[in-house]
């Protein structure tokens, strides 16, 4: 027997999955947002240059393709998707501004599988490209909000944000960081030291304890800012209050790739365990530049881990599958009638009506087991005696009435039920 790939897993019931696409989309398409969809592969420079060079998703976790003899780039299966929807935006011309769009499927990270962590996982993005009005950040989180409470019926979900500020207030930021990260060299882990001389801003992603309780001392992006990026600061916190969006300052919350400024959030519950973010995005104003734009193109946007969103769903038990209104399984009883059932069957199936015929011959015993067990709403017998006299025996599998009905009127009486 051949196993699945490590960091793989088979949906075997899309229920959940296919609702909350479903739900999100509908919640999206209510702001206006439209659905896209982008290739799961992509040349590895678009990714070298919106990530970074030094983030653990270039450096450890890609799944890339060699180029044959014939191609001079590789590609890479996408690791996430803004990048990509960012490639479509400038490749395809797009003057609409904002471009607000939406999209969902697989990625692809190589990493230690663990619980809720794949190495094939699957996100929906919503991403709104070209507009600059820090407002429209709070109207994405203020979406994303109402999406988990209203929507999905979610209560226990935190929601914490930071600001790092424009270019300028980075990298004031970064001296005074990397000031303090000397002083402090010999309290942080090996993976601190080498993100300090690489990619500073990382260092606040440490799982290490030791090194999170000396970065609640470290310097604050939201303390290096320029009058014009603290008054934004102050508007986002100001309007997200305003629209009772509930939420907490994180300091130490800088997201994992280098084309994040200014705006950074990040969805939590406690019911993911360890792994507890379940949403996270940002502002992302110069990812267009980063990828040879002429152009800046201002935008923000967000990622939802569908898996996780699962995770925290089934936990709160918010949607439960609906009970078939009416499922029929028909059950002949020889070779006989098998033929008539599928023409039964055939005629309710045109009429909407969900049917399963048991084709393989067994135990009268046997087959309302198999009902049963498919938790089927009717049941029909056909022997010799209703193909003879065209009518069956209809049973409510619920309340155990039993009714006879003319096969041509079948459909009519289901239908009623």
């Amino acid at each position: 027997m051949i196993n699945s790939v490590k960091g793989t897993q088979d949906f075997l019931d899309l229920f959940l999955f296919k609702t909350i696409i479903n739900k999100a989309s509908s919640h999206c398409e209510l702001y206006h947002y439209h659905e896209i969809a982008t290739p799961i592969i992509e040349h590895t420079e678009l990714f070298k240059r919106s990530l970074g060079i030094h983030t653990d998703v270039i450096s450890k976790e890609m799944f890339t393709i060699e180029p044959r003899s014939e191609e001079s780039n590789s590609i890479s299966l996408r690791p996430e998707a803004t990048a990509s929807t960012m490639r479509a935006y400038l490749n395809n011309g797009i003057q609409q501004n904002p471009w607000k769009v939406f999209s969902w499927g697989p990625m692809f990270r190589y990493e230690r599988p663990q619980k809720g962590r794949f190495r094939q996982f699957h996100q929906f993005n919503i991403e709104n490209i070209g507009s600059s009005s820090i407002l429209s950040d709070v109207e994405l989180i203020a979406m994303l909000d109402k999406l988990f409470s209203h929507t999905l019926g979610l209560t226990e979900y935190a929601l914490a944000i930071n600001f790092l500020g424009c270019s300028a207030d980075r990298a004031a930021h970064k001296i005074v960081l990397k000031e303090f990260l000397d002083a402090n060299s010999t309290k942080i882990c090996p993976t601190c030291l080498a993100r300090k001389d690489t990619n500073i801003m990382r260092v606040f992603d440490c799982k290490s304890e030791a090194c999170q309780e000396v970065y609640t001392k470290a310097p604050k992006t939201i303390d290096h800012l320029c009058a014009e990026c603290a008054s934004e600061w102050q508007l986002l916190q100001d309007n997200l209050s305003m629209l009772s969006v509930s939420h907490s300052v994180l300091p130490t919350l800088v997201r994992g790739l280098d084309y994040y400024t200014k705006t950074v959030f990040e969805f939590s519950s406690s019911a993911l365990g360890a792994q507890s973010a379940f949403c996270g995005g940002g502002r992302y104003d110069h990812l267009a530049e980063m990828l040879n734009s002429k152009k800046v193109v201002p935008s923000v946007g967000a990622g939802i881990g569908i898996e996780r969103l699962i995770a925290i769903v089934e936990a709160e038990k918010t949607i439960t599958k609906p009970q078939e209104t009416c499922f029929v399984v028909i059950a002949p009883l020889t070779d006989a009638q098998k033929t008539l059932a599928l023409l039964m069957g055939d005629n309710l199936r045109r009429n909407n009506i969900k049917t399963h015929i048991i084709l393989d011959t067994t135990s009268v015993k046997s087959m309302m087991r198999k009902a049963d067990s498919l938790q089927a709403t009717h049941t029909i017998l056909v022997g010799e005696t209703e193909q003879n006299t065209q009518q069956v025996m209809l049973k409510n599998m619920h309340s155990g009435e039993e009714k006879t009905v003319a096969i041509a009127k079948l459909a009519q009486e289901l239908l009623k039920s």
